[in-house]
């Protein structure tokens, strides 16, 4: 018999279910809202009155007056937040800083402020719902769900609470779901990893789960130790298990792995959450494409990845965008992120409703020769190769090989194998040819015999994860970029090398 909670998810996932349509339906009036009152709320911060907000009555009085700006650019006003003064970039102070580690930066404080903060756990949910109004399967409502996080204990810089984003947001969890949540908030305050994952293990082991969630590289290292214990598949163990839900990174590459630990198909669920705000989820089983967030307090331009470093790159907001475009992402935000360049791309996959996918990062990519080969073309390619293969993998990257020993540059694989290809030099030569139809400048380079095809190099298995510890990013939100522009990963993978 199902319970009360189980019986009233269709309902309310219904009636959510046309709010988020009003909107999704109207995007244009529902992101011109959003601009006239983010602007409107923000004219008398500092950066406000620095800016002339006061004068902004249209994009085009924004584009004139607020630059393209990334976090290191946008440290001045920053700077002046995290030291406690109010009204800089949004009125008042924020409530959280969400703290990430960036590349070029060091540690990276992202404001969330009160306005924010409800966003980031809607649209989190509305997710979930829009699964149960879809597909009208409630049955997971009363297992127990998982969701592999950071930390929840939280610091306190001038006032202001401090942590990871998936910290902050665990003490958000709805008083209805505290009761099936997992772990427990002493296992998740444990900050190592590999330790916090066997005391998720101990715990979750006899329970019945039906939901698990997190980063799918994390999450294939909490199947792989369940499996390691029992000697079963996932499936087996938590046959309740109806629904994963994932963000952080496209999950294609790795689906014949999960198949092969779950032992049988799941429905998943991709999110596309970040400190700066929550930006899209998949809203249709049959649909990869992710509904875009038009009325979650974010305002967003769009430009074209190849005419970014140009002087002046044309800034669009997404009445002109097109299907198939590859776009750097800019948000403007009720957390006072002003055309703040986060540093993904996406391309639209429908405009009507408004989808997108991630197609990686505009400072991860391949253009050592002039190939601008981009994540979304080697996420393809391999997986076109592995459709056919039998083969699956835990991890991979790609970095160029400029001067080898002897011969032509290369791109160089590194790739970790859960199970490998019988004919590894078949398998490397699908993966090209994938890239070479996807980008014409590969292929001509290629053609031109300015490079050689590509080559792959296996790496140990647990090399991926070695390989985080060593730098202190092992587990949380922490993941390898799919493709570098230099050696610095590539130089250290070859220490894990299979002989």
């Amino acid at each position: 018999m199902k319970s009360i909670k189980a019986l009233l998810a269709k309902p309310f996932a219904k009636h959510i279910q046309k709010k988020v349509s009003k909107w999704a339906n109207n995007p244009l009036e529902t992101q011109e809202k959003i601009f006239k009152k983010l602007i409107k709320d923000a004219a008398h911060t500092a950066f406000g009155k620095d800016h002339d907000f006061d004068n902004i009555q249209s994009h085009d009085d924004f584009v004139k007056r607020v630059p393209i700006r990334d976090y290191e650019a946008l440290r001045p006003y920053i700077g002046r937040v995290v030291a406690g003064e109010k009204d800089i970039l949004w009125k008042g102070k924020p409530v959280y800083f969400a703290k990430t580690s960036g590349t070029t930066s060091g540690a990276k404080y992202i404001p969330i402020t009160k306005e924010s903060m409800p966003t980031h756990v809607e649209a989190a949910r509305n997710a979930i719902l829009g699964y149960i109004a879809e597909t009208g399967n409630t049955d997971f409502v009363d297992g127990k769900m998982i969701f592999l996080q950071g930390s929840p204990v939280l610091e306190e810089k001038n006032g202001v609470k401090l942590g990871r984003l998936s910290g902050i947001v665990a003490h958000y969890v709805p008083g209805y779901l505290q009761k099936n949540r997992m772990p427990s908030w002493e296992t998740n305050c444990i900050e190592d990893w590999e330790t916090k994952v066997e005391a998720i293990v101990d715990e979750t082991l006899n329970e019945k789960m039906a939901i698990i969630s997190g980063i799918p590289s994390w999450v294939q290292m909490y199947f792989e130790r369940i499996e390691a214990r029992t000697g079963k598949k996932i499936g087996e163990v938590f046959p309740d298990f109806k629904l994963f839900i994932f963000g952080g990174v496209n999950f294609e590459p790795y689906r014949n792995k999960f198949e092969n630990l779950i032992g049988r198909k799941v429905d998943s669920i991709e999110l596309y959450p970040a400190s700066e705000g929550f930006f899209a989820y998949q809203n249709q089983q049959n649909d990869r494409g992710m509904l875009l967030q038009l009325n979650s307090g974010i305002f967003y331009e769009f430009v074209k990845a190849d005419e970014f470093f140009d002087k002046n790159p044309t800034r669009i907001t997404i009445k002109d965008v097109e299907v198939g475009v590859n776009y750097v992402m800019i948000i403007s935000t009720n957390a006072g992120l002003w055309g703040y360049n986060i540093g993904d791309t996406v391309e639209f996959t429908s405009v009507k409703p408004y989808k997108v996918i991630v197609s990686g990062r505009i400072k991860h990519f391949i253009s050592a020769f002039g190939e601008h080969v981009i994540g979304k073309e080697v996420e393809q390619a391999l997986n076109d190769a592995l459709q056919d293969s039998g083969a699956s993998i835990n991890e991979f990257t790609v970095a160029p090989k400029i001067n080898p020993a002897e011969g032509l540059p290369y791109h160089e694989w590194f790739i970790e194998f859960e199970s490998e290809p019988k004919n590894i030099a078949q398998f490397a030569a699908t993966i090209d040819a994938s890239l070479q139809q996807q980008n014409s400048y590969y292929f001509d380079l290629i053609e031109g015999k300015v490079l050689k095809r590509l080559q792959i190099t296996k790496i140990e298995k647990d090399g991926f994860q070695i390989y985080m510890k060593s730098i202190g990013k092992l587990g949380g939100q922490n993941k390898i970029p799919r493709l570098s522009n230099d050696r610095k990963i590539a130089e250290i993978l070859t220490n894990y090398k299979k002989a």
